[in-house]
């Protein structure tokens, strides 16, 4: 069944990838190769037996170095996933839910105290109740017992600044998860932590009556309980923040699991200080980076539960559990291949079990560069070219792919990976919502392409704004508009390519220096921005000037001496105005080359017999 689900991944994945390749091709990017294969410069997929043996090379070796361990400990679970997942690939969503008021008795006192919740079905693991130390309403309370509704045990009373006296009746009760704040504050307060949801995302024994229903089942079983009892006082609608999985959008739990995890939180400050030695374009996206590293508290768990990913590259000897680990070098599947040893070196029998479970997705894209230069493997550059020039990515994902390729990175060679971080922003859609299937508002390159072609798509983009500072629209109108500066650079090419070229006169008309000069600004302008990865400002710069410098002024004005029909200028003043016209023309399309490599490239070869 599992080698039968791995097929049906990869064909969807080598379906997807060859659509994405071809977009690239359409697109005008330009690469080293176009050929597939482990070559430096050649095409390679992420989960090719070339690159996933060299993930699971950089496993071992942080594993020699003693930067991996394996702990039980309460992360992340994604219900929907089946699987543990990292803070990072959890995001917020606000959801519309019911804050339920509830009677708890006040077991010194005899009194009732009602606390607010949105999570009554984890009553049964709740394991202290707090209030605001300035809230004096509750400080007679301190010291105190409440007893839990329906579960009738006693959990202490007490004051912590964690409680807000705004939100509901003041009141909280912390029960072990209903959210990250819960999970933090155990781990302060070296409380032990009562599980009540599994793995499969159903309640667990420790949930006495609501035993073997889903969440949502228990939070109805619990709500109709404490109904029939009197306990609900009220409740309300209310919006809350929600973590959800990033990857399938389910609510997250918290549970307890046994994962891998690579030690990240003591390297903290040498991230931060990698975080300032970038380059960042725009410099503001550094920010994002910082704040990331600044809120991380636990080690990154590398492990997953899922069908299709690279495996943990580790058997286990059924006598005594000692982990057996391979020699770089090879792809391993440990599900379904032999221990890379006869006998266990501690005991010595003979009998192994692989290791099923596999790894994080960023795991394995962290290390797109060590692959990119050849680390550890023969016929690299590593070791002449210790780092790759720039990573360009979206913003967010600043807190998976680049935070983790910098992380892992530096623990296997002890320096940055790149030199320069080009951060871009979001095409949203002509209402400015971000694209996504839940909205049905997605946009496929394959669509533009097909529509208006690549040029008026690349020229819009670097035009319309400038994209590593803000979002912007994708608008059908706008993408058109582009298209019509295109036409319009033809035209001008065709029309000076009517006259017969010349050699450099020795004197040039004074009209002629001044375009020149204006042109001269454009390329040093041009120079400056391109340097730093803006191709914003000089594709606007060069439009103005293609259009009204150039062609509406320049051209109007020089081009009866060009023609020279009648015979009122010199041969010299003619030879002037096309020398001109063509130099212009080659010099603009060099400075649009990286924005219209596709028509510059075309109009080029014909009229200068080049590249």
């Amino acid at each position: 069944l599992k080698k039968e689900g791995i097929k049906l991944c990869k064909k969807i994945l080598e379906e997807a990838s060859l659509a994405s390749v071809e977009s690239f091709l359409r697109c005008g990017i330009s690469f080293n190769s176009w050929k597939i294969g482990p070559g430096i410069g050649e095409i390679y997929f992420t989960d090719s037996d070339e690159y996933r043996a060299l993930t699971q090379a950089t496993f071992i070796e942080l594993w020699k170095k003693g930067l991996i361990y394996e702990a039980e400990r309460v992360n992340n679970f994604c219900p929907g996933c089946g699987t543990t997942i990292a803070d990072a690939e959890v995001v917020y969503e606000e959801k519309p839910t019911l804050f339920n008021y509830i009677k708890f008795k006040v077991k010194e006192t005899g009194e009732d105290i009602v606390i607010g919740t949105t999570r009554p079905e984890l009553l049964c693991s709740c394991a202290i109740i707090l209030f605001n130390p300035s809230d004096d309403r509750y400080k007679h309370l301190e010291g105190k017992t409440a007893i839990v509704p329906l579960y009738e045990k006693e959990v202490p009373i007490k004051a912590h600044p964690i409680a807000d006296p705004e939100k509901g009746t003041g009141l909280v009760m912390m029960c072990s998860f209903g959210d990250l704040t819960d999970v933090r504050f155990f781990r302060e307060m070296g409380l032990k932590p009562i599980i009540a949801i599994d793995s499969d995302g159903k309640m667990n024994e420790n949930s006495g009556f609501l035993f073997g229903l889903s969440v949502e089942e228990a939070r109805e079983k619990i709500i109709e309980e404490l109904k029939k009892k009197g306990l609900l006082v009220k409740q309300e609608r209310v919006m809350h923040r929600t973590p959800v999985c990033e990857r399938s959008g389910h609510p997250i739990e918290f549970i307890a699991l046994k994962e891998f995890y690579l030690k990240q939180v003591e390297f903290k400050e040498d991230m931060l200080e990698l975080a300032n030695q970038l380059n960042f374009f725009a410099p503001q996206s550094r920010q994002i980076l910082i704040d990331w590293i600044n809120s991380i508290s636990i080690d990154w768990p590398i492990s997953r539960r899922r069908v299709y990913a690279t495996e943990i590259p580790l058997w286990y000897c059924k006598s005594c559990g000692e982990a057996i680990l391979p020699e770089p070098g090879k792809y391993y599947q440990p599900w379904n291949e032999p221990a890379p040893v006869e006998k266990c070196p501690k005991c010595g029998s003979k009998e192994f079990v692989g290791e099923e479970r596999v790894f994080d997705t960023w795991f394995d894209s962290s290390i797109t560069p060590l692959y990119i230069l050849g680390w550890n493997r023969s016929g690299g550059i590593f070791d002449k070219v210790k780092r790759c020039s720039l990573r360009p990515q979206g913003k967010e994902i600043i807190r998976t792919w680049l935070y983790y390729t910098l992380l892992k990175c530096y623990l296997l060679t002890g320096e940055r990976i790149f030199d320069d971080v080009w951060v871009n922003f979001h095409i949203v859609d002509e209402k400015g919502y971000k694209m996504s299937k839940s909205r049905g508002n997605v946009i496929k390159p394959e669509e533009l392409l097909d529509r208006f072609g690549a040029e008026p798509v690349r020229l819009w983009a670097a035009v319309e704004g400038d994209i590593t500072k803000t979002d912007f629209k994708c608008s059908f109108e706008r993408i058109s508009g582009a298209a019509k500066t295109i036409t319009k650079l033809w035209n001008v090419a065709r029309f000076i390519s009517i006259f017969d070229k010349c050699d450099k006169p020795e004197e040039l008309c004074m009209l002629d220096k001044w375009i020149l000069q204006e042109l001269n600004r454009l390329i040093k302008l041009a120079r400056k921005s391109y340097g730093k990865y803006d191709f914003h400002v000089p594709a606007v710069k060069l439009r103005h000037f293609l259009w009204e410098t150039f062609a509406s002024h320049y051209v109007e004005l020089v081009k009866r001496r060009a023609y020279n029909s009648e015979g009122k200028f010199s041969e010299a003043e003619q030879r002037s105005a096309i020398w001109t016209l063509y130099e212009c023309l080659r010099l603009m399309l060099l400075l649009f080359a990286p924005i219209l490599p596709m028509i510059s490239y075309r109009i080029y070869s014909v009229l200068f017999g080049g590249d």
